[in-house]
């Protein structure tokens, strides 16, 4: 890398004046990519959690949550040739879902009219993989319900306002195999990134259409509300630098 080249960087310090990382921490963005936005982080993470989901064509998957990381892994698991149900509360999202390749979208409303309508979809065996992508209790309770026996809960959702309970005699009678996505280690996470960045310059994905609203640094507090109060078609925000 050279001074002046264009980079991810998975530092930490989002709202540091001036920022310092260690160089497996930096990865180089090649000329590609000039003049796009690439947000490394949830892209890397986006990958990171497909990939420890272990997705095989064929399989029937279930995805909770259609924000950013949803659509991604939708997209994603759609390549890899499985079929996608995607739920999701609001009705932008659903439609979203639909053209990353979900080829069936139901609302995030009623719990049992959910399972009954994922059942009659599976012939009543439920989905291979389920990925909780929301970070609530409900949609993690919803997700164990709509594995089936022996299938792959993966815990994507971002868990943190408070303990959790789940359903531990459902948990142990179906035998799932219960994945917390969340990668800690920084070689894999940086690797999540590299493979995000190959995936955009190949053509694989096109997160584009995901980056929904853009704000300049002197707007920081609107880009954050947003990302709270989830305006119509919101999915990501990217404030601009210039």
């Amino acid at each position: 890398m050279e001074t002046g080249d264009r980079v991810a960087v998975l530092s930490h310090h989002s709202y540091a004046e001036y920022d310092i990382a260690g160089e497996a921490a930096v990865i180089p963005l090649p000329p590609r990519l000039d003049g796009q936005p690439f947000p490394g982080e949830p892209l890397g993470c986006a990958f990171n959690i497909f990939r420890r989901s272990e997705i095989s064509a064929g399989d029937t998957v279930a995805i909770i949550g259609i924000g950013f990381l949803g659509a991604v892994l939708t997209r994603l698991a759609t390549e890899a040739g499985a079929r996608v149900v995607a739920i999701s509360r609001r009705a932008c999202s659903l439609d979203l879902a639909t053209k990353m390749g979900a080829e069936e979208t139901i609302p995030l409303e009623d719990h049992y009219g959910i399972i009954s309508r994922v059942g009659e979809l599976t012939g009543g065996a439920f989905c291979d993989v389920v990925i909780e992508a929301v970070g609530k209790q409900w949609p993690l309770d919803l997700a164990a319900e709509l594995t089936r026996e022996r299938g792959r809960l993966v815990i994507a959702g971002y868990h943190q306002d408070g303990p959790r309970q789940v359903n531990m005699q459902l948990w142990n009678w179906r035998g799932l195999d219960v994945i917390n996505a969340h990668e800690r280690d920084p070689a894999v996470y940086a690797q999540g990134v590299r493979d995000a960045v190959e995936a955009v310059v190949s053509g694989r994905l096109d997160p584009t259409p995901l980056y929904s609203h853009r704000y300049r640094l002197d707007q920081l507090d609107e880009a954050l509300d947003a990302t709270r109060d989830k305006p119509e078609g919101f999915v990501k925000a990217l404030v601009m630098m210039r």
